[in-house]
């Protein structure tokens, strides 16, 4: 007769409850021990009538749990807090530089940005200055046409070309300047 194992059986039923139960101390973020000294595990901070130093774990990272032989949380979050202030500090200083800097290269590429236009302005005011000399002159002006043939300006293509030179003008070399 072949013997079946029985998935039942107490030894495999203590393993699993075992298993379950370091699994959920795991997953807890609060451990302290109760009136009857035993270990609590939950995810829920202690009812308020358990005094501070019997809470043995806290959420949060590791460096600030109180250890376990400490009498007095107060005094471990002093000197977690005195620890902590240097490194909040140096952060912010940090941080500062950091925005610091951005906000002198944002200003720096203003500036060149704001350089940038006003040289192609001072430009197209000295080509239309030019232009204008040339069409005041009276000489007769050939252009190009779409289909590469030169045309002499009549009358009116020389008004419309000076009322748009007098516009650039106004615009790029600043109101008042004909």
């Amino acid at each position: 007769m072949v013997q079946i194992p029985s998935f039942r059986s107490p030894a495999r039923i203590l393993l699993l409850v075992a298993s379950a139960l370091c699994c959920s101390a795991a997953l807890a973020q609060w451990q302290w021990l109760d009136g009857a000294g035993r270990k609590v595990f939950s995810d829920t901070p202690p009812p308020a009538s358990v005094p501070d130093k019997n809470i043995l774990k806290r959420p949060g990272p590791p460096s600030a749990q109180p250890l376990a032989n400490e009498t007095s949380a107060p005094a471990a979050t002093a000197s977690t807090a005195t620890t902590a202030a240097p490194k909040l500090s140096g952060r912010d200083e940090q941080l500062e530089a950091r925005k610091k800097q951005a906000e002198a290269e944002e200003q720096a590429k203003k500036k060149a940005d704001e350089e940038k236009v006003a040289k192609a302005r001072q430009d197209n005011c000295e080509r239309a200055k030019r232009n204008k000399t040339t069409m005041d002159s009276g000489i007769r002006i050939a252009t190009t046409n779409a289909k590469g043939e030169r045309e002499i300006m009549d009358d009116k293509a020389r008004a419309a070309e000076n009322q748009r030179l007098n516009a650039i003008i106004q615009s790029d070399c600043g109101p008042g300047v004909q």
